[in-house]
């Protein structure tokens, strides 16, 4: 027997026993895009006349495709599987009727038939795809409106064949991704947002097994508006959408703080307006004066209030607010004549400022603790320790300094000592303090003992020095060289700010307040250095410190406010710049003013002894010539009587 015969009576045999349809070993994972094959052959050759496959779903019995009479039919697929599943033409012949199933979808999850008819014969194979793998991020396609001050959702669904291991919300800014909230190893993970967005922000936590990573964003600030990216990490898929935070409309706070800046600007200029159109009225003009002085500066420390509870940061809200409920007693000074006031009005305009600077002090100490906590597990225990002792330390200070202003009418040496003392503690404790709250702790020590010793010569009493007993050199001088002295320290602090604040954001801020506290300080220091404690007033310095600055200041704070809700963020910058920047202007101007009345002072007083000098000398020349003239008298009645 030949071999052609050989394989001829095996074809016939296995027809005449049949044959048998082989599947897959498995189910089947498949990934969501992709494409599988859904393997069906037989164990022997079959004849194509009369063969007929057929794929079906098992569930439906929908049918996928069908080779028959030796062709293939595409017209009889179910609309759902066309272009989408393909015989593989030239393998039929040699028993392969397996099928490619391209761009799986999830609903292409389930099982299918594969029957295979071959004249009176028939078998049939099932495959089954059990998972299609896939991560299908979703979100909402139009962008969100919503009112400053409310609550919004952002919509981010997660359909996974298995659990995400991460969801992350992002905020983009510019070039970069703020984190605004974590999801990772089953958790939240509040810590890991960015400041601006903490206790801000949280998932819906009954709804995380469904799916469901929807942002919750409460208190909606001007900043917020932008666009957010809801990341999603599942096993080797990833995947994402966007979410936009669209036009952001005026809060009532908006509102409210709008009207109390035109408030403010408004009140100013009447105000202003009333003093100059009463000017001849004593009574009438003090009185304006004083709601010159009150009412500006109120309403825009209510101003800030509702600004910093609506948009603004602590560090900037709370030192914004306490200048302007503290700018009254600084503005004392500047009402012209005020030496003519009296009584407990005197008395506040004698330890306005004194008592403005250590109030002051207090608030930004306060807001440098805050700062000191977040970074007190950094340090060493011995740190500290110190660091809670030196806080601790301040609010004393400040304390015993503010008892001798309220008791300054009943002198005692020993608290007049002791408040001296405090108030030449405060700027080198002040930067050390500063130092610790921004984490940079090297040479704090060299600070602690170099500061004061130039702190004791910028206060010590450079009057008795201009005195008849020092130097005897003029007052101008003398205060020229103080001022001097003192802008080379304050030079010096800057620096070292600078060097505190240099990781800082918000540095500039800083600066402007400390620079701003250091010239308050200096101007206490120099009236107490040359004994001076009258006022010198200026119509000019009354007019920009009373009407000026709170101008500048609403103005600003309506343009930032304006343009952070048009543009949903910072459009100027940290208004502390503005706001103590323009203070500052008002004291170092003060400052002059002081140091211009010194010297008059002191050219009164040497006028003043000159005359007294004149007086005296010919007061002595007249009473000699009148004792000659009584020694002539008898001796010349004496020869009248002998002659």
């Amino acid at each position: 027997m030949n071999l052609s015969n050989f394989l001829l009576m095996s074809i016939l045999l296995r027809i005449a026993y049949g044959f048998t349809v082989k599947g897959p070993s498995g189910p089947l994972v498949v990934p969501l895009g992709g494409s599988v094959l859904l393997p069906c052959s037989v164990d022997s050759l079959l004849s194509l006349k009369d063969l007929e496959v057929e794929w079906k779903r098992s569930d439906s019995q929908t049918l996928i495709h069908l080779y028959q009479d030796g062709d293939i039919r595409p017209e009889v697929q179910n609309e759902d599987y066309h272009d989408r599943a393909h015989f593989f033409t030239e393998d039929i012949k040699h028993g392969n009727f397996s099928l490619l199933l391209k761009n799986v979808r999830q609903e292409d999850e389930g099982q299918y038939t594969c029957t295979v008819h071959s004249g009176q014969e028939s078998g049939e194979t099932v495959v089954e795809i059990k998972d299609v793998e896939r991560l299908i991020v979703s979100g909402s396609d139009q962008s969100l409106s919503v009112y400053v001050g409310e609550d919004v959702t952002l919509n981010c669904s997660v359909d996974s064949h298995i659990p995400a291991e991460e969801v992350s919300w992002k905020k983009r800014v510019n070039d970069e991704h703020i984190l605004v909230l974590l999801y990772q190893n089953k958790d939240t993970q509040p810590e890991a947002s960015d400041v601006q967005y903490r206790n801000r922000v949280e998932f819906f936590r009954d709804e995380i097994h469904r799916g469901n990573f929807s942002l919750r964003l409460k208190r909606v600030r001007t900043e917020d508006k932008g666009e957010y990216m809801c990341q999603v990490f599942a096993g080797r898929f990833s995947d994402n959408t966007t979410v936009t935070l669209g036009q952001l409309g005026f809060s009532s706070l908006h509102i409210m703080v709008l009207i109390l800046c035109i408030s403010a600007c408004g009140s100013a200029l009447l105000f202003c307006s009333l003093i100059y159109c009463r000017s001849k009225h004593k009574d009438a003009v003090i009185h304006l004066q004083m709601l010159l002085i009150l009412c500006p500066n109120i309403i825009m420390f209510f101003a800030f209030v509702f600004w910093g509870v609506s948009d603004g940061f602590l560090n900037e809200t709370v030192t914004c607010c306490a200048l302007f409920f503290l700018r009254p007693l600084m503005l004392l000074w500047t009402v012209p004549k005020a030496n003519e006031l009296s009584g407990k009005t005197g008395h506040w305009v004698r330890y306005g400022f004194r008592l403005e600077y250590i109030i002051f002090t207090i608030v930004v100490f306060s807001v440098l603790y805050k700062n000191v906590v977040n970074r007190l597990l950094h340090y060493s225990a011995f740190e500290r320790g110190m660091i809670t002792t030196l806080f601790a330390i301040v609010p004393i200070m400040c304390g015993i300094i503010i008892i001798y202003i309220l008791t300054a009418m009943i002198p005692r040496l020993t608290l007049n000592i002791m408040a001296f003392i405090s108030f030449d503690i405060l700027p080198p404790l002040q930067l050390i303090l500063l130092f610790y709250a921004f984490g940079i702790a090297k040479g704090t020590f060299l600070i602690a003992g170099v500061l004061p010793v130039i702190v004791i010569v910028a206060r010590f009493d450079w009057s008795y020095i201009c005195g008849k007993e020092g130097l005897r050199c003029s007052r101008l001088v003398m205060g020229t060289g103080w001022i001097i002295f003192t802008l080379l320290m304050n030079v010096i602090l800057a620096l070292l700010y600078i060097m505190a604040l240099e990781n800082e954001n918000d540095r500039a801020g800083w600066i402007c307040l400390i620079v701003f506290l250091q010239v308050l300080w200096s101007f206490n220091n120099f009236r107490r250095s040359f004994n001076h404690w009258d006022t010198r007033s200026n119509s000019i310095v009354f007019v920009f410190g009373t009407v000026g600055v709170v101008l500048i200041n609403a103005v600003a704070l309506m343009t930032e406010l304006i343009l952070k809700t048009v543009n949903g963020e910072r459009s100027l910058w940290d208004l502390r710049i503005t706001v103590f920047s323009s203070e500052s202007l008002t004291v170092i101007c003060l400052l002059f003013l002081q140091l211009f009345d010194t010297s008059e002072e002191s050219s009164r007083s040497k006028k003043l002894r000159r005359q007294s000098s004149f007086t005296q000398n010919y007061y002595n020349r007249h009473t000699c010539h009148q004792n000659h003239n009584t020694q002539q008298n008898p001796t010349e009645e004496h020869e009248t009587l002998s002659v």
